[in-house]
C-alpha cells in the first residue's frame, strides 16, 4: 500500500467514525383526531400490536401518545392525539384538512449528542437547540423536512436515543 493510498484509508475511516450511530427506524408516528386514539389502539391490537407504554407529553408537544411494538422486534408505531388545537400534532392535520395520518419517523442513535453535534457541523436544519428529553425516558431533537436545501427529506425526523443522558 504506497503512503497516498494509506492516507486516503486512513481519511475514509476517520469521516466514517464521525458520521453519528444510527441504528434503526425508532418508530413511525402517526396522528389521530382528537377521540380516536382508543379506536386506533384497538384495531393495531386487532393486527397483533402490543402496547408498551402510554403517556400525555406536555411542553411543547403537547399529545397523548400511545407505543406499539411491532412483533419482537425493536420498531413501534406511535399513535399522537393532540391535547389542544396548540400542540403541532393538531396543526399538522390542520394542515392535512383535518385529517390524521404519517407525523414523522424517528431514528435511534447510540449517541444523542454526537448525532445532534454532526448533524448541525453539516448544515441539517435542526428545529430543536438541544437534545431535549422525550417520552419513555428518552432524549430527541426533531430535524426540519426541508432539513438541507439541496436535499430535503420532505418530512419530519425525530432522533431518538434511548434511556437519554
Amino acid at each position: 500500500m504506497t503512503v497516498e493510498t494509506q492516507n486516503d484509508a486512513q481519511s475514509a475511516a476517520a469521516q466514517i467514525a464521525a458520521v453519528p450511530g444510527f441504528l434503526f427506524v425508532d418508530h413511525v408516528a402517526i396522528s389521530v383526531k382528537a377521540g380516536d386514539l382508543e379506536g386506533q389502539v384497538s384495531a393495531y391490537k386487532m393486527l397483533g400490536f402490543t402496547e408498551i407504554h402510554r403517556e400525555e407529553v406536555y411542553g411543547g408537544d403537547q399529545v397523548r401518545e400511545v407505543l406499539l411494538q411491532i412483533g419482537n422486534g425493536p420498531n413501534l408505531i406511535q399513535l399522537l392525539e393532540p391535547l389542544n388545537a396548540e400542540s403541532p400534532v393538531a396543526k399538522l392535520m390542520e394542515r392535512n384538512g383535518g385529517r390524521g395520518g404519517f407525523a414523522h419517523v424517528a431514528f435511534r442513535v447510540a449517541d444523542i449528542q454526537k448525532a445532534f453535534d454532526f448533524m448541525k457541523a453539516n448544515g441539517f436544519n435542526i428545529i430543536d437547540k438541544a437534545p431535549r428529553p422525550g417520552s419513555r425516558g428518552t432524549t430527541v431533537f426533531f430535524v426540519h423536512p426541508k432539513s438541507r436545501n439541496e436535499a430535503p427529506f420532505g418530512f419530519l425526523i425525530e432522533v431518538v436515543e434511548e434511556g437519554g443522558k
